[in-house]
């Protein structure tokens, strides 16, 4: 991500310096710069080196682990920058954290954001979604270098100053928690048509392009189903909860990444079920059943879902500014998530009273998207019918989940790498450059 970035600003025209305690690093992104067409990017080797090359008032923008690692990396740059200078934390940090480190820095008159970035590796690289927070003066110190390394859709570039302390952070958190929901729905989009022997999803998606050059099928079928985390959908969860805002969807998709961690148990309880009777119903779910209504019906299940799941989202922020006083402009969260970030959330712009600033807190009551919901509510009621409970027992009850997808989601967008069920290791696949390239070459990287 921060190499990206940075190669990012410098192909925009601004010279930039960057620097790792891994004298490698440094000399790979020199190198990148180089092969990318002689890009104005310098290394260096020290953390004094690095500070004064840059001309002030410095701005410092720092892509490190989330906690303890950004204490150390303050503390290690801030001895060698002077009053007026700006450090910006582009991680998915806990916001507190955040307010925390502006009260510390301003001790030493530095300035301080909490950005958070969206886009994954390639967005970081051809134009990510920004969202800083903290002090507006460092804001404007570095507002036209964002303004061009950031997405551009047809009304801007997708970044704005979110509002002061540690709001842009939090906004980040709780777009996190809306791409968890957005994961998981279509993850179980893809699970009810799988199981119809629908091969239709393939041609939407590059994952389901990518065949497995070490054994036979798709390379998805073979990536283990245990999904990982980083913590903002926790995060979001908790928040919502101490903000008392129903995020159902959100907190459903934080379970099924839990439920899918407990690989070992649910084999178990899947042989245990199978022995005291429970047949597996999936593949009889084709018999007696119109496959291009259902099909139809998921894809208007899955948009009134995704509906929800924002609203949920939009609602957190509407209480969390409220409580801090930050004054967020919802239409211009709206926008600046139209491009670049993961979620893309295009739709949401379509609702004017949004983008005049009025948050949509419950699904349904902007009239736009009312007609929305009422028109695809049949078809969702067709495809949901669940309650949480039996939601729960369904999942708990089997060996294999649609999880193999969204780890294999988090891989093209984050680089996180997945496991495999037929060989040990970690593996990374460059989705996107190998599912136009379907009859190539060796896909999966092992780590």
């Amino acid at each position: 991500m921060g190499q990206n970035l940075a190669l990012n600003v410098a192909e925009k025209g601004f010279p930039i310096s960057v620097y790792n305690r891994t004298t490698s690093k440094v000399d790979e992104t020199v190198q990148r710069a180089q092969d990318e067409g002689q890009l104005p990017l310098f290394g260096h080797y020290t953390p004094r080196e690095f500070v004064l090359s840059i001309k002030r008032p410095r701005s410092v923008v720092i892509l490190v682990k989330a906690g303890s690692p950004v204490d150390q990396t303050i503390a290690a740059l801030s001895d060698h920058m002077e009053p007026g200078d700006c450090i910006i934390d582009g991680g998915n940090e806990w916001y507190e954290n955040t307010e925390r480190r502006i009260q510390e820095v301003s001790n030493k008159g530095l300035l301080y954001l909490g950005m958070g970035v969206s886009g994954g590796e390639e967005g970081a690289r051809n134009g990510p979604s920004l969202m800083p927070g903290g002090s507006h003066q460092a804001y404007s110190n570095i507002q036209d270098i964002l303004e061009k390394v950031a997405a551009q859709v047809e009304d801007g570039p997708c970044v704005t100053y979110i509002g002061e302390g540690g709001s842009g952070n939090f906004v980040k958190m709780v777009h996190n928690g809306i791409e968890y929901g957005d994961m998981q729905l279509i993850s179980e989009a893809y699970d009810v048509l799988k199981h119809l022997e629908s091969f239709l999803i393939e041609i939407t998606s590059d994952i389901f392009r990518v065949k497995d050059d070490l054994s036979d099928g798709f390379l998805v079928d073979k990536i283990l189903d245990k999904t990982g985390m980083k913590g903002t959908g926790k995060w979001t969860v908790q928040q919502a909860a101490e903000l008392s805002i129903a995020a159902p969807t959100i907190a459903a998709s934080l379970d099924c990444r839990y439920l899918s961690g407990l690989k070992e148990e649910r084999e178990n309880a899947a042989e245990v079920l199978k022995e005291a009777g429970l047949k597996e119903e999936v593949g009889s779910l084709a018999n007696g059943i119109d496959k291009k209504r259902l099909i139809d019906d998921v894809r208007q299940a899955l948009y009134a879902s995704k509906i929800c799941s924002y609203a949920q989202g939009m609602n957190l922020l509407r209480a969390k500014s409220v409580e801090k006083g930050w004054n967020l402009n919802f239409g211009e969260l709206a926008r600046i998530w139209k491009g670049g970030c993961i979620i893309r959330a295009v739709f949401w712009i379509g609702s004017r009273r949004l983008t005049r600033g009025t948050p949509i807190w419950l699904a349904g009551v902007d009239p736009e998207f009312a007609r929305e919901m009422v028109q695809r509510q049949a078809a969702w009621r067709r495809v949901v019918g669940m309650c949480a409970s039996l939601a729960y027992f369904d999942t708990c009850r089997r060996a294999r989940l649609p999880a193999n997808l969204v780890q294999a989601q988090r891989d093209l967008f984050g680089a996180h790498t997945y496991e495999r069920i037929d060989r040990p290791g970690s593996f990374h696949t460059e989705w996107k450059k190998y599912a136009q390239k379907s009859n190539a070459g060796v896909w999966c990287t092992q780590l």
